[in-house]
């Protein structure tokens, strides 16, 4: 108890000093404001520091969470256009492929003709043998004629109610009586799919005074069977002298369809009624 007022005496005291020197004089206690700027401005500093590191972290994350959303939604918005422009040149694809089967059907105006999709076809590369979206109920019948992007494509071979097999002349199992369209002399267009490698299908049955050369447009014949008279096959090229007898010549043909990329075609409603057989 007796230190305790001792104790408390001396701080009485010491206020009252304090209180006497500022009145007095108050540039007495620059020291002792000195000593504490030393202690706090130090710790002040450090307190702002935190409390803009914190701010700044925090302004920081906003941008960056902002900055993620909108990533995102320029990421929906790119795959978006993407599949829009995709839709869009697939489009444009099959206005141009329909374009030119409108074309075609101009050229042959003189015949029916039924729109037709390729729904299947034979493995491999090439339209050798293919399954089209029409059939008997669409007025398709076996050995009318197929055509599509400039030129013949096939026969038909079967008819289902829905659906229709095509066999194309690049099938080994094909033959098209053909001729040149500018001097008429007849040749046999056949299917070779080991030669159709390398775009060409073989030309022969050619005399060696007929007047076939390179280039010329070699369309379907007159006499055919079962193919339409002047629909275009192809193009005559590389034809020479067969060595072995000297009497004939052959080449080669190069089609004017192309049978790595068919989709839709036109099959010819009219049929080849002559009575005669083959091709």
């Amino acid at each position: 108890m007796k230190n305790t007022k001792y104790v408390l005496f001396a701080l009485t005291a010491f206020c009252i000093c304090m209180i006497g020197i500022t009145t007095i004089n108050s540039s007495l206690l620059n020291p002792v404001r000195n000593a504490v700027g030393y202690v706090l401005v130090p710790i002040q500093r450090g307190v702002n520091a935190v409390g803009n590191g914190i701010y700044n972290e925090t302004v920081n994350v906003g941008k960056l969470r902002g900055a993620l959303e909108e990533n995102a939604a320029l990421k929906k918005q790119v795959a978006e256009l993407t599949e829009e422009n995709v839709r869009l040149r697939s489009e444009q694809f099959e206005l141009e492929r329909l374009r030119t089967l409108y074309e075609l059907d101009s050229q042959y105006m003189q015949y029916n003709k039924v729109g037709a999709r390729i729904i299947a076809k034979d493995s491999g590369n090439w339209y050798s043998v293919f399954r089209i979206n029409k059939g008997a109920d669409d007025g398709i019948a076996v050995d009318m004629n197929v055509i599509a992007d400039g030129g013949l494509v096939g026969i038909v071979t079967d008819v289902g109610r829905n659906y229709a097999t095509v066999r194309s002349i690049i099938d080994d199992a094909s033959e098209v009586s053909a001729m040149a369209q500018q001097s008429g002399d007849i040749c046999i267009v056949s299917g070779d799919l080991q030669l159709f490698r390398e775009g060409r299908l073989t030309l022969g049955y050619m005399e060696k005074d007929d007047d076939i050369k390179d280039g010329d447009m070699i369309v379907t014949s007159n006499i055919s069977g079962k193919f339409l008279p002047g629909i275009l096959i192809g193009y005559a090229s590389d034809i020479t002298v067969d060595y072995n007898d000297n009497l004939t010549k052959s080449g080669y043909l190069i089609p004017a369809a192309q049978f790595d990329r068919l989709q839709e075609v036109l099959v010819i409603t009219d049929l080849k009624n002559t009575g005669t057989d083959g091709q």
